[in-house]
């Protein structure tokens, strides 16, 4: 398929930049994929999708406050510094991304903080904007990731233009969150809240954690018309034993499978053993799904509302259907569902 193919028009007002006042009363859009029939719901009318023993896979990654501003020695110029990745715990050296880009070099040192709580200084350059840099902090790694936690702020997306808050620092996070190295929120997760978790237990629903970590990569423009050249950024994924082992019962009992987000859904297609079971293993992933594609785990997805030609908006196309994709998508501008990160869900069954 052709990358303009996944054209369309979506107004800027839609985009939001704000989250639903409450987690589970976001608006949610449920599409029938054989049929292209489409219901208009809450997200906490899901359980009404769910019976006892169906499981859903939740991405556990947890999102840190990845974006810090830093001051270059002697000329004093704020500089953006957005941490993607720790290279090296004990020499702590770290993949970033730092703007403006044409200000940093090798050997530039840079100062964080009122009182210069981290010192970093710049070793590497990786790509027009990607610098290594490495921390000159004496103190314990406990001390070390406070000091991140006190200079970093949440990695709202760019579209946001708005300072985070400290809400946003709870918000931008789903509330089973628990393995540190996501710099981006899995956005369908967000809509869970404690209550609407429990109500599904109580109906009998099994949760099965995985991780990936989501880099950047994941919201990188597709460049190419051709997606069979587009090349995805690899992530870090997880799955355990147990996590395995659930979801595989729920396979041997046709039970509805769902995958909470396009990232559970990469993980979990980037582990298929050979009789298209769940495989338990930590591995890096740089898979890209696009139509045709034949998913082997999954029968349901949850999912937010993905931006023009975007890799999450085709992988969505590829287990929707194209054309049922793209209807569903003019219905939701015209009934102004709210787009991206902090917008609406849809329910993919």
């Amino acid at each position: 398929m052709k990358l303009s193919q996944f054209k369309f028009n979506l107004p800027e007002s839609l985009l939001a930049s704000e989250p639903s006042e409450q987690r589970d009363e976001s608006r949610l859009m449920v599409l029938h994929k054989d049929t292209g029939k489409i219901e208009h719901k809450i997200f906490k009318d899901v359980l009404d999708y769910f019976d006892d023993k169906d499981v859903m896979i939740l991405n556990d990654t947890k999102v840190f406050p990845a974006r810090m501003y830093g001051n270059k020695e002697k000329t004093g110029a704020t500089i953006e510094v957005f941490l993607l990745r720790e290279l090296n715990r004990e020499l702590r050296l770290w993949d970033v991304l730092v703007d403006p880009a044409r200000k940093i070099r090798v050997g530039n040192k840079l100062y964080f903080g009122d009182d210069d709580l981290l010192v970093a200084e710049v070793v590497d350059n990786t790509t027009s904007r990607g610098r290594t840099i490495r921390f000159l902090f004496e103190g314990t790694d406990e001390e070390f990731r406070r000091n991140i936690e006190i200079l970093g702020e949440t990695p709202l997306p760019k579209y946001i233009k708005r300072k985070a808050t400290p809400e946003d620092k709870f918000r931008y996070q789903t509330i089973y969150a628990k393995n540190e190295g996501a710099v981006a929120a899995p956005t369908a997760g967000l809509h869970f809240s404690r209550e609407l978790m429990k109500r599904l237990e109580l109906k009998g629903v099994d949760f099965a954690e995985i991780t990936l970590h989501i880099g950047l990569g994941t919201f990188r423009t597709v460049e190419v018309e051709d997606l069979t050249k587009h090349k995805m950024d690899s992530e870090q994924f997880i799955i355990t034993d147990d996590a395995a082992k659930t979801v595989n019962r729920a396979i041997d009992d046709k039970r509805r499978i769902c995958a909470v987000g396009t990232t559970s859904m990469r993980a979990i297609e980037s582990s298929v053993s050979a009789d298209r079971h769940l495989k338990p293993g930590s591995d890096w992933t740089s898979k890209f799904i696009y139509p045709p594609y034949e998913f082997s785990i999954a029968n349901s997805m949850i999912t937010n509302f993905h931006t023009p030609e975007s890799t999450l908006l085709v992988m969505i196309a590829a287990f929707g259907g194209y054309e049922n994709v793209m209807n569903a998508y003019e219905v939701a501008v015209k009934e102004k569902y709210r787009f991206y990160s902090y917008g609406d869900a849809m329910l993919i069954i």
